[in-house]
Parts: C-alpha cells; sequence; structure tokens
C-alpha cells in the first residue's frame, strides 16, 4: 500500500464489535478490522484508534437513569472494547497501547498526551478508551480531542454509510452524497456526522475528517491510501 498519512486517528463505533448479533463481541468481525489495522501500521502509518461503547450500553436509552451515572457506564464499555481490540491486534503481532482517560491501572494506562505521541512514534497502535472521562461528551468529541493531543492529520470516522448524505440514505431513496464539505458546512446543515462539539473541535484545530463505510474492513487499508471512498469532511 502507499499510505497518504504519517499519524492518523481512527474512530469506530462499538456497536460495530457486535456484528450481526448486534451486542457483546463478534471476534470474527473484530479480527477483520484488526487485519486492516496491522497491514496500515506495518505500512509505517502511525494509528491511534478512539472506539464507542454501544454494544454494551447507550447512555442516552438509559430510561430514567441518572445521566451521569448512564455515562459513566458508557465509558466502561468503551474501555471494554479497547482491551479486546489490542487483545486481537496483539495475536496477530501488532504491538499496542491501551490508554484510559480517567486513572484505572493496572487496567490500561492513565492518558497522557506526550507518552501517547512517543508510543505512536514507537508504532504500536494507540487505543484510547474511557471517552474523555467527563459525562455529557460523545465518542466522536474524545475522536476530535485526541486527534489534537496526538496531531493526527486526520481522523477516519468508520460508519454504516459510505459518507456523508443530506439525509438518511437507509430511510430516504433521494438522499443526496455530498463528496466533500466543510466543518462549517456540516455545522450550518446540522448533519449529523458529528455532533457539534466534535466538529467545531475539528476546524479550530486543522484536523479533516474523512467518513467511510465499515462494512468492509480493508476500507480502512482504502481510506488511509487516499481513495475515495467516501466523504472529506474539511476543517477549512
Amino acid at each position: 500500500m502507499a499510505p497518504k498519512f504519517n499519524r492518523i486517528l481512527l474512530k469506530l463505533s462499538g456497536e460495530v464489535l457486535a456484528g450481526d448479533q448486534g451486542h457483546g463481541f463478534d471476534f470474527d468481525v473484530i479480527t477483520e478490522i484488526c487485519k486492516a489495522i496491522k497491514t496500515i501500521s506495518d505500512a509505517g502509518v502511525e494509528v491511534g484508534v478512539v472506539i464507542g461503547g454501544g454494544n454494551f450500553w447507550r447512555g442516552r436509552s438509559s430510561g430514567s437513569m441518572d445521566r451521569v451515572r448512564a455515562d459513566k457506564i458508557g465509558m466502561l464499555g468503551t474501555v471494554m472494547n479497547s482491551i479486546a481490540l489490542s487483545d486481537t491486534l496483539e495475536q496477530l503481532g501488532c504491538k499496542t497501547v491501551v490508554y484510559t482517560a480517567t486513572n484505572m491501572q493496572p487496567i490500561a494506562k492513565h492518558f497522557d498526551a506526550h507518552d501517547a505521541r512517543d508510543n505512536l512514534a514507537a508504532k504500536k497502535v494507540t487505543i484510547f478508551g474511557g471517552g474523555t472521562g467527563s459525562p455529557f461528551f460523545s465518542t466522536d468529541t474524545t475522536a476530535a480531542l485526541r486527534a489534537a493531543e496526538i496531531e493526527a492529520e486526520v481522523i477516519f470516522k468508520a460508519t454504516n454509510v459510505d459518507g456523508v448524505y443530506d439525509k438518511d440514505p437507509n430511510k430516504f431513496s433521494d438522499a443526496v452524497k455530498f463528496d466533500n464539505l466543510t466543518q462549517t458546512d456540516l455545522l450550518n446543515k446540522g448533519l449529523s456526522v458529528m455532533d457539534a462539539a466534535a466538529a467545531s473541535l475539528c476546524r479550530d484545530n486543522g484536523i479533516d475528517i474523512f467518513v467511510f463505510n465499515l462494512t468492509d474492513p480493508q476500507n480502512i487499508v482504502r481510506a488511509v491510501n487516499g481513495e475515495n471512498i467516501g466523504t472529506l469532511v474539511s476543517s477549512k
């Protein structure tokens, strides 16, 4: 492969780790995702990963539970996912390190931006669990924050659609796909690709977002190679 980027942040949804079963882990799916991550890492790309926790818990669907407590459960779900991803990558021969936003040693390292950049430079896949460590912030915002802290060039946001549309293509047959947008467009049009906090943080720190479909995990490799398989959301 011929990667177009040196350091990236890959944002994965927790749901993707569950495969068709919809909950928990499908290790066949996780293995295929990890094979793609190993391919780009072996090619010299420095890879940071943020993953959601929706295969275990979605705070916004927690009924009458206190939002702060619900979000804490979600943070724990992202840590479990981070450990599962790390283990699968290690089995494939890929060095990893897992960080958490709050101190959870010895489960994982407490996040430190300088230490994380050192591990990225050492070609370890660096996985960030625990969200931002605070409630009310999504893992999309976590991805934007960690991308800024590790000085990533771009966020690759893997989704269940092949880019950004003017409306949900799974519901509307006349939905129109965008090949290119700016993050200002994203905010002004109210497009639900990333929440406003995440989009604003990317715009303010000059970090592009590339949205693509993860149905085929090899799309990770294609996206990092610069293939036009999704939508580029530019910070400028």
